[in-house]
């Protein structure tokens, strides 16, 4: 940790200066222009106009614009005028239904962006939508590619009225919208169609600037009524893998005033929280307490419903740009109390974990520089930081990013933990310890898309620790092949499971993670193979890992038409693959086979199907204990399960007009196992092996016994081991978003999961997820949003409702309710059946923050 601090800080003094300026001549501007130099027949063949082909040489405004979106300042009349749009999709590089004009200009300080969208005025698809929310209906984008290197680009989107979508498009990744930039933008629509006028300024973007640098540049519009149609100002040749490299460049900017920028945004939280306490401890009550199976005559605890205190929570996040290029972050007991929650999602019969984006502001400047194929850090892993610090950047060809961080979670017991006789022994020594962070990210690129990198992480908790480190890569072979690889080697002190032994023991283990990608991709064909794996003892506590002890491979074909934007039948895909995975002792763990297809029809209707075979194999060892002549194993009965597995599944999504878009989905899969976890109290374990020892005489003597004397230390039971057996799973989503009037959306999903064994005909599971969103925007930056989520699996309501105020990213105040309650659910402390309603929580709360941006 020490070191890494030092790193962080030498960092800091010596990077701290501009990249030297380098010239770059103009003909570096053609090189993704001969990307998309074709010969022209109209058909997606194409051969650009020599105005295309060179730099755009950005006009440097007098005097600002102001910015209203009306496009009638002076300084537009210097800017040169982008315009003859391709239709991208559906079309491939055909004439776009209607003509869009760009317009670009500076100053020492800002970035100027003008659109001018010819349309019908009462067809335009526009509403005060969500900050972020505005790529469903017409809208404007363009890409920066600030630093030039075809790799990573800021996609900043508008709607009619100006509302911003703005995010971090990264080659090979996509697009990331959960980053915001602050920017002001305005639009207007007149007779003649919509304007859209931008100010950018260059302390919210990270880039390289000065005489002879260009920046990557592209521009599009989306017309939502036709077909969803994008055009786009420069053609996509589909034969080419990429986008970036097909797009053009900014020249001219050569007067840009560096500014440091100093941002601090100190916020406030006041929260005033209700729940429901225990009144026996969890000892008793896991112990002699009421377990409607185990212990029915055993001590129950209803709970009392207990007001705590108002809390104050405050904090403060720091962001310094060093240089244009170069940001250090910094938060100090940030405030990240859950503004937006995330969505459920179906945890019955579930092994491995489920991944969740990350949402929290502070981690999101710079998180494209740290994703990589094997996700070694996954900074959601990182809960409830005390303090963090992040430096992130380029200089020339090298990309960086380091990050510390102090997390109070795992040592933050409750009270009811830290109290408990029993529990307290076993925490002792972890009670309020931090668990420490440290993160290392290099890239350095090789070539025009080529880039080699190191990734490192450390996480230390007591009795805990794990180090990470390893190298990627990615290359362009040719202009339609990439390759991608990683390798990581883990380094753990920590306890591993024995299956032979049935016990955890401390020790050393050390594993392997590998991931190996080759990508082909034409407009007509395409195709990639992939392999990847994570050995035994591979563990990556600072990241994401699904699954350890397996290998995967992976191949997929695919067969498209081409585009026809005028047919019914616009464009269809036909896909192939198949896959296989096993363990790292040689043994079958699952493989599948299958079709699929996609077809974009008229009207914005979209229709999918898939279907195939899979085959599952199941061992006792990877639930728990290896039978052998001094234990039993984890299952009941046969040590292995195997199942083939027929499936398929149909999904269609429809836009009916500007007000109403619906979807659907629906899947079978035949022997899909049930791994016999249970699900909750509502469907306990449903294996013959345990619904048989319920209706056993050895069940029911323990029960008459306990009746006697619950306290009888020669009363015990022996509970069926797991019984995994095939069943029929279905499942099932239906939703749909609705805007009755131009401030209002609506959206509703409804999702079902459903598993039912063959042996026996029960019901495994069963769960229905019921998720109603609604934002009411009074203007742009003020709104009314509730949320209801309900599962039935466990009877839970879960609901919000918040009011906000958010100028800009950072400048922020919510008054918010949640609330948390069952309907004919069940205790969270015994487990019994609780009739009619029952609160388990809810949390008054006010939050305010404000950006405080000072330049030096």
């Amino acid at each position: 940790m020490k070191k890494l601090c030092a790193l962080l800080l030498f960092l800091i003094f010596t990077i701290s200066l501009p990249a030297q300026n380098s010239n770059v001549a103009e003909t570096e501007g053609t090189k993704s222009a001969d990307a998309n130099r074709k010969t022209a027949d109209g058909g997606g063949k194409f051969n650009l106009p020599p105005e295309k082909m060179r730099p755009i040489n950005v006009a440097k405004f007098s005097a600002p614009p102001l910015i209203d979106g009306k496009l009638d300042d002076e300084g537009w009349k210097t800017a040169q005028i982008l315009k003859d749009f391709y239709q991208t999709s559906p079309g491939n590089n055909v004439a776009a239904s209607k003509p869009t004009e760009v317009m670009v200009g500076y100053d020492e300080k800002n970035l100027y962006i003008a659109f001018r969208c010819y349309d019908e005025k009462d067809k335009i698809r526009a509403t005060v939508a969500k900050r972020d929310e505005v790529f469903g209906e017409d809208n404007v984008r363009v890409w920066l590619d600030t630093y030039n290197d075809q790799r990573r680009a800021y996609v900043l989107g508008f709607n009619p009225y100006g509302i911003q979508q703005d995010g971090i498009f990264t080659e090979g990744e996509g697009a990331d919208f959960s980053i915001d930039i602050v920017m002001e933008s305005k639009g207007v629509i007149e007779d003649w169609g919509w304007s859209v006028e931008v100010q950018i300024p260059f302390k919210s973007l990270r880039y390289t600037a000065g005489d002879g640098k260009l920046w990557g540049f592209n521009a599009g519009r989306n017309i939502d009524r036709l077909n969803d149609e994008f055009d786009s100002w420069l053609p996509d040749d589909r034969d080419i893998s990429g986008l970036l490299i097909k797009h053009g460049k900014l020249s001219g900017l050569n007067e840009i005033k560096y500014e440091r920028t100093l941002e601090i945004v100190p916020s406030i939280t006041l929260s005033e929280t209700g729940s429901r306490k225990r009144t026996l401890p969890i000892s008793t009550a896991n112990g002699s307490g009421f377990d409607p199976i185990f212990n029915p005559a055993g001590l129950r605890d209803f709970g009392r419903f207990v007001n705590d205190s108002i809390t104050p929570e405050l904090g403060v996040n720091l962001k310094y740009t060093l240089s244009p290029n170069i940001t250090l972050d910094a938060a100090i007991n940030p405030d990240y109390a859950e503004i937006e929650a995330d969505a459920p999602v179906v945890s019955a019969n579930q092994r491995f974990p489920i991944f969740f984006e990350e949402k929290r502001p502070f981690f999101l400047e710079g998180k494209e520089i740290f994703d990589s194929p094997l996700s070694p850090f996954y900074s959601r892993t990182i809960i409830d930081p005390d303090a963090a610090a992040k430096l992130t950047g380029k200089v020339g060809a090298n990309s960086f990013g380091f990050l510390l961080a102090s997390d109070n979670a795992p040592g933050n017991y409750s009270l009811d933990e830290r109290n408990d006789p029993f529990i307290s022994r076993r925490i002792g020594e972890f009670v309020d310890k931090n668990a420490l962070f440290g993160i290392a990210r290099f890239k350095h690129d090789i070539g025009s898309q080529n880039n080699i990198g190191f990734f490192a992480t450390a996480r230390v908790f007591p009795k805990n620790r794990n180090f990470v480190s390893g190298f990627d890569g990615t290359f362009k072979l040719n202009p339609k092949t990439v390759m991608k690889f990683q390798i990581l080697g883990t380094h753990s002190r920590k306890n591993f499971y024995n299956p032979n032994e049935n016990r955890s023991r401390y020790r050393t283990g050390n594993g392997i993670g590998y991931y190996w990608n080759l990508d082909y991709s034409t407009d007509t064909r395409g195709w990639f193979v992939e392999a990847q794996g994570r050995s035994t003892n591979y563990r990556a506590d600072a990241g994401f890992t699904p699954r350890t002890n397996t290998n995967t491979f992976f191949v997929f074909n695919r067969f498209s038409t081409t585009s026809r934007p005028k047919e019914f039948l616009i464009r269809a895909n036909w896909r192939q693959f198949a896959r296989y995975r096993v363990d790292w002792q040689g043994r079958t763990q699952g493989a599948f086979v299958g079709n699929g297809f996609n077809l974009n029809l008229q009207g914005s209707l979209f229709i999918g199907g898939e279907g195939g075979v899979g085959y599952e194999k199941i061992y006792e060892d990877e639930f728990g204990a290896r039978r052998n002549a001094r234990q039993s194993g984890a299952f009941f009965g046969a040590p292995t399960r195997s199942a083939v597995q027929p499936y398929f599944s149909f999904n269609a999504s429809k836009r009916i007009n500007k007000q109403l878009a619906v979807f659907g989905f629906a899947g079978f899969n035949f022997n899909s196992f049930d791994f016999d976890f249970g699900a909750g109290n509502r469907f306990p374990r449903a294996s013959p092996a345990f619904q048989n020892f319920l209706n056993s005489p050895e069940y029911a003597e323990y029960i008459r016994r306990l009746l006697i004397n619950p306290n009888d230390p020669d009363n015990f039971l022996n509970v069926p081991r797991l019984d995994p057996g095939k069943g029929r799973q279905f499942e099932a989503s239906v939703g749909g978003d609705y805007k009755p009037i131009n401030p209002l959306r609506i959206a509703l999903e409804y999702r079902k999961s459903r598993l039912t064994r063959n042996d026996n005909r029960r019901t495994a599971f069963d769960t229905n997820i019921v998720t109603l969103r609604s934002t009411y925007q009074f203007t742009r930056f003020t709104f009314l949003r509730t949320r209801i989520d309900y599962d039935s699996l466990s009877s839970n309501v879960r609901g919000q409702i918040l009011a906000g105020y958010n100028p800009n990213p950072g400048t922020a105040f919510y008054v918010g309710y949640n609330d948390n309650f069952n309907y004919n659910g069940f205790s969270p402390f015994t487990n019994q059946l609780e009739p009619r309603f029952e609160r388990n929580s809810r949390t008054f709360f006010i939050r305010a923050s404000y950006l405080f941006r000072k330049s030096f």
